[in-house]
């Protein structure tokens, strides 16, 4: 599949996979602050952004379009970085395929199964509720969901998914019903019996409950030498939360490892 993405900087490739109704915009940010040491390449995912759509929606299938994505722009060992169901990706492939990869970045989350979270559920039922031939600017549909979503940042977040199409008609970028269906697949669990052997970092919000004390086990068992970082007053989102502390936390790893 070839995945739409956003590309900045020259030097090493360095990959970012954005997290379940993400996009790569998400991490221009971030991706532009590596820009001068780093070929940054900031794709969306299948069913995701301007990517194409596709009925098939699981951790393999998406670890399939990367690892596409690696060999069409012949990427040379290259740092992958996955936040939440990009970093369940970024595993998957560092776990298939450890010799493509030269570090592994992985931001809030681990291995394991997830109890099936209502929040998703929640942000995906607001998006099918909305009636957006009614609307005329993304400020109406916010308000077509003001009483689902409470959080304005989550509001906000859900509208970057929105585009004017050839008819002057605002549409969800995102595949809602194949995303709706395969929703249940984004909580399970990254099971392998390989051990990746390069460098490995965590980074874990200290707000967030997705990587656990007792989730340190499992990650070892995979990534026994992995680095696990939390950054302070940080949510699920720590690469926004926390921005300094994040980007401190990604160059000293990779200037650790540099050899």
């Amino acid at each position: 599949m070839k995945l739409f993405f956003r590309e900045y900087g020259q030097g090493s490739p360095f990959i970012i996979l954005h997290g379940l109704f993400g996009i790569s915009d998400n991490w221009a940010t971030f991706g532009k602050s590596l820009m001068d040491n780093y070929h940054v390449y900031i794709p969306d995912m299948r069913n995701h952004g301007r990517s194409p759509r596709s009925t098939e929606f699981d951790f393999s299938s998406m670890m399939a379009d990367i690892q596409e994505f690696i060999d069409v722009h012949k990427l040379h060992n290259p740092v992958l970085m996955g936040h939440s169901m990009g970093g369940k990706v970024a595993m998957l492939l560092a776990l298939n395929k450890p010799e493509l990869l030269n570090k592994l970045i992985v931001v809030d989350v681990s291995p394991r199964k997830y109890p099936q979270n209502t929040e998703h559920l929640q942000l995906l039922n607001a998006m099918l509720s909305t009636d957006l031939t009614i609307a005329h600017s993304r400020s109406e549909v916010e308000l077509q969901i003001r009483d689902k979503i409470k959080s304005q940042r989550l509001r906000q977040f859900l509208l970057k998914n929105l585009y004017w199409n050839d008819h002057d008609q605002l549409e969800w970028r995102l595949n809602l019903p194949v995303l709706n269906a395969s929703l249940p697949l984004m909580f399970g669990g990254i099971e392998s019996d390989t051990v990746f052997t390069r460098p490995v970092l965590f980074i874990r919000g200290s707000l967030s409950g997705y990587i656990k004390e007792e989730d340190i086990e499992a990650i070892r068992k995979n990534f026994p030498d992995a680095i696990i970082k939390t950054l302070p007053g940080a949510g699920h989102w720590a690469h926004a939360d926390a921005p300094e502390e994040f980007f401190l936390s990604v160059t000293d790893f990779l200037n650790t490892f540099s050899h």
